[in-house]
């Protein structure tokens, strides 16, 4: 297996307050980050992944006061200038950067990802996200976000962009010859000129080729259109972990719709997203998991459970069947996997719950309680290596904090890391020099 760390979210949800949070330091002090990258390389980390959202959470109630008041997936800041100052403390670990194929532009994207990669040696990988969320769209100008499909069919001549600009430009088109004063072969240089249903780009990129020739593409899309897009660019997925039923759904409508589009199930692997809390003694451990749900408020459960679906759960009735509330959050065009989808799994879209039921659950989920792993490492790695062996032992885990930066990650890279290293459960640390070769993916 390959693991990354999620630090999508170090100082949100009151892990900024947490016992082993920094003492002195203030998000989003760069250093931070740097003494991150070094710990995280010293103990053989593949990916330090940045998701990212670009609005304050206003879909509780039509108002963000409950997400600002209890720090819910805010402040967040643009994370690729801490991926350049992290590159220049560490030589091996890579980098995983989010935009939004939604609102951003391919050209600028692809411009700077292979910037990006340049400065980070070779380290680099795209996160590329189809927005659900009204409140992102807002800042881009949108009234409302367009529909489910319109959403990954812009995705997917996105990255059919991106992917022509990374390559207009061959590792051949560069002469630099000092003697004549040559510096490019015009024949190793190429114009795009596409031109599409969203987007019109002559090219070619005017960079120098980038030292993995493209960057890794990351895709995180679970509903039966997201799959069917990430089998066709995605170098890796990062898929939703914590049920495991869903995830063997996942791998395997993956693995069909990569057979459709004649690509190998077995070179595209799923890192699963989880969180791990570690005790040297399985008391410690379950103490630490029970302070999980003490941070939160039922306020805040909400801003984050309407956020992260799209859809304003406080106009919720006293009960419902789960069936209507995934059919209004789809006429919401909110995310059609996720929490709601998880409920549906484990008690049937014909179920009716009361409305203290759902949060009930939802506070569980917000937290993460039910799809976090607790214990000694020896547990810890006996539950890791289950879950690898159960969907298809291809790909990982993105392990994210569910308490406290930098002690609980800490905790993994001299805890947990050794002992998978002891049973030789994870990748080699760092065989090649780029992510791409650490990943063991194919050009």
């Amino acid at each position: 297996m390959n693991l990354a760390f999620d630090l999508s979210f170090t100082h949100t949800e009151g892990k900024w307050a947490n016992p082993g949070s920094w003492v002195g330091r203030d998000y989003p002090d760069v250093r931070m980050f740097q003494e991150i990258a070094v710990l995280a390389e010293r103990g053989g980390i593949d990916m330090l992944f940045f998701g990212d959202g670009t609005s304050i959470p206003d879909t509780w109630q039509g108002s963000m006061d409950a997400a600002v008041k209890w720090g819910i997936q805010w402040p967040r800041q643009d994370m690729s200038p801490y991926i350049a100052a992290m590159a220049q403390v560490t030589t091996h670990i890579g980098f995983g950067l989010t935009y939004s194929s939604t609102f951003m532009h391919p050209y600028y994207v692809a411009r700077l990802l292979n910037s990006l990669d340049h400065v980070t040696a070779g380290r680099i990988a795209f996160n590329v996200v189809a927005s659900t969320r009204v409140s992102d769209a807002a800042n881009y100008g949108f009234d409302a976000l367009p529909s489910h499909e319109a959403r990954y069919e812009r995705m997917e001549e996105f990255m059919a962009v991106c992917q022509a600009l990374w390559d207009s430009v061959d590792a051949s088109a560069i002469v630099a010859d000092r003697e004549t004063g040559v510096f490019g072969n015009p024949a190793g240089v190429h114009r795009v000129d596409h031109r599409g249903v969203n987007f019109a780009v002559r090219g070619p990129l005017n960079s120098m080729p980038s030292p993995q020739g493209r960057p890794v593409v990351v895709q995180a899309g679970s509903s039966p259109r997201g799959v069917a897009a990430s089998a066709r660019f995605a170098d890796i997925i990062f898929g939703l972990g914590g049920h495991l039923t869903s995830q063997q759904r996942h791998r395997a409508s993956l693995d069909a719709a990569l057979t459709e589009v004649g690509r190998d199930p077995a070179g595209v692997g799923i890192l699963w997203a989880v969180q791990v809390i570690l005790g040297r003694t399985a008391d410690e451990a379950d103490a630490r998991k029970q302070a999980m749900l003490e941070v939160w408020s039922h306020e805040a459960v909400g801003a984050y459970l309407s956020y992260n679906s799209g859809f304003d759960f406080s106009t919720l009735p006293a009960s419902f069947v789960l069936s209507e509330v995934a059919e209004r959050i789809r006429e919401a065009e909110g995310t059609q996997a996720g929490f709601v989808q998880l409920v549906i799994d484990e008690c049937g879209a014909d179920a009716r719950l009361s409305r203290n039921e759902f949060f009930e659950r939802g506070w569980r989920y917000a937290t993460g309680y039910d799809q976090t792993y607790s214990g000694t490492a020896e547990t810890v790695a006996d539950a890791l290596q289950e879950n690898f062996e159960a969907t298809g032992s291809r790909g990982g885990f993105m392990i994210a904090n569910p308490l406290s930066t930098p002690s609980s990650l800490a905790d993994v890279v001299e805890l947990l890391t050794p002992e998978l290293r002891r049973r030789h459960a994870v990748a080699p640390a760092y065989p090649g020099t780029t992510l791409r070769e650490n990943l063991r993916l194919g050009g």
